[in-house]
């Protein structure tokens, strides 16, 4: 794969650096794992416990720990796969990390748009018995793969970048106190919001990227090209669960430290992909960790039920990765 090409296909190193197997009991357009955009069943017994409102004029599900603001804590962003805001399961998610003294703030990167069909998985889906369901359950899978593609379209880091913007000039203002605590702002991403972790993590050129992460030409006349104008990185480290929508020139800005928690043989993040990013962490002699998980699917390290008990300890031992990294720095 070349490294304008982009990890979308559908469903090492220094001391700086570990790359870490977890043992466990033609190109196209841009494409999601179905992982992506569809809820597990919620755990048993748990329900989300923090609210959604706007901060910077963003709509975001806030929870705190809740010793705040007696107790110091640290700001983390949390960005999410096409399930978005609403779902019970990143709610949870974003809970679990407010137990360990976070306070996190959840965008809604979509604007109340979240992938077609987000929600859990049909009981339908779980069991096909003839070739008729067969038939009819492809004939679902392409139409809404098409739907997702329109989707996309509609959600291009030109727009889900100045929603991050500004719910991080909020998060400075409003929670000063915990930025200021810990030194900067944390993030994690699940999915889609992997890539905007390594994006948050940059040091960047204003308008100067797309959605695939090549580098667009400048547009002199509008002024671009004629100076510095880079900002970034936004984030003091962050923490990326099979990331989604990632070029190989994705790594090659980075500035902030990051562990990426990836899925063998992931047709969304691609080995050529992660191989490359991390040769060139290692290049920029960044401070980084891969942790590469087998027999899992795509997204398994968002809350949600599963009944193998390898996928459950493989889910389990990633969250405690990424809790690591960021209690870490």
């Amino acid at each position: 794969m070349a490294d304008q090409d982009v990890a979308t296909r559908a469903p090492e190193s220094d001391a700086h650096a570990s790359t870490t197997t977890v043992e466990a009991t033609d190109d196209a357009g841009p494409v999601m794992s179905e992982h992506c955009t569809t809820d597990r069943p919620t755990p048993t017994g748990e329900a989300p416990r923090g609210e959604i409102r706007k901060l910077g004029g963003i709509d975001v599900y806030l929870t705190k720990p809740e010793s705040y603001p007696s107790n110091p804590s640290r700001l983390l962003l949390l960005l999410t796969g096409g399930t978005g805001l609403k779902s019970t399961n990143n709610q949870i998610q974003a809970d679990r990390f407010a137990s360990e003294g976070y306070v996190v703030v959840m965008p809604d990167l979509f604007e109340g748009d979240p992938a077609p069909n987000s929600g859990p998985v049909p009981e339908s889906e779980t069991h096909v018995t003839s070739f008729l369901d067969t038939f009819k359950l492809k004939a679902a899978e392409t139409a809404k793969s098409f739907l997702i593609d329109m989707w996309l379209a509609r959600h291009t880091e030109e727009k889900v970048l100045p929603i991050l913007d500004k719910v991080i000039h909020a998060c400075e203002g409003e929670f000063a106190d915990a930025v200021g605590n810990g030194g900067g702002i944390y993030a994690v991403g699940y999915c889609f919001g992997g890539r905007y972790v390594l994006l948050l993590a940059s040091e960047r050129t204003a308008g100067q990227t797309s959605w695939t992460g090549a580098q667009k030409q400048p547009d002199e006349e509008a002024g671009e090209g004629q100076g510095p104008a880079k900002k970034g990185p936004s984030i003091k480290a962050g923490a990326v669960a099979h990331a989604t929508l990632v070029s190989t020139e994705d790594f090659g800005s980075l500035k902030a430290p990051v562990s990426l928690v990836c899925v063998e043989d992931d047709p969304v993040f691609p080995d050529e992909v992660r191989i490359a990013g991390e040769d060139a962490m290692s290049k920029a002699n960044l401070e980084h960790e891969v942790q590469v998980y087998p027999g899992v699917p795509h997204g398994f390290a968002v809350v949600g039920d599963y009944d193998d008990s390898t996928i459950q300890q493989a889910q389990a031992t990633a969250y405690e990765q990424m809790l690591k990294w960021l209690n870490e720095h």
